[in-house]
């Protein structure tokens, strides 16, 4: 069965890019579609309760634990990083992205996904800096 793969019309410059301009996901797979996370809680009250909403100030931080957020459910589907093939980033300052970008190469490494970037004035919660969603594949077999 073909791998998933990342599609790169300039592979010599690959490298200096944070994503994969597409990926190419062969057949027999399975979707997931993970939802957007933001540094709160995975599991937190609605409507919001502000004391579950201490959010860090550092998107490095934040990001972080977004990923961990997300990490929880890789972990509960057997998926790893190099499941993803998509990324939606939400920044509400676009100039973070450069320490956004290394706070998530330190959980997904040198795999770069397809990816989309956002600047956004809010985030549904209170606090949030960055909110990520993703999808997943993983092999059918």
């Amino acid at each position: 069965m073909p791998e998933i793969a990342t599609i790169h019309p300039k592979p010599e410059e690959a490298e200096n890019m944070p994503y994969a301009p597409a990926v190419y996901v062969p057949p027999g797979t399975h979707m997931y579609f993970i939802s957007g996370a933001t540094a709160s809680p995975l599991y937190h009250q609605h409507p919001h309760v502000p004391e579950e909403h201490n959010l860090p100030d550092d998107i490095k931080a934040q990001t972080r634990m977004c990923m961990e957020n997300i990490k929880m459910i890789l972990d509960k589907e057997g998926l790893e990083w190099t499941d993803i093939v998509k990324v939606t980033k939400y920044l509400t300052d676009m100039r973070e992205c450069d320490d956004m970008h290394a706070a998530m190469g330190e959980y997904m490494g040198n795999w770069r996904p397809a990816s989309t970037m956002i600047a956004i004035n809010n985030l549904s919660s209170p606090g949030a800096r960055i909110e990520l969603d993703m999808v997943a594949v993983k092999s059918e077999t």
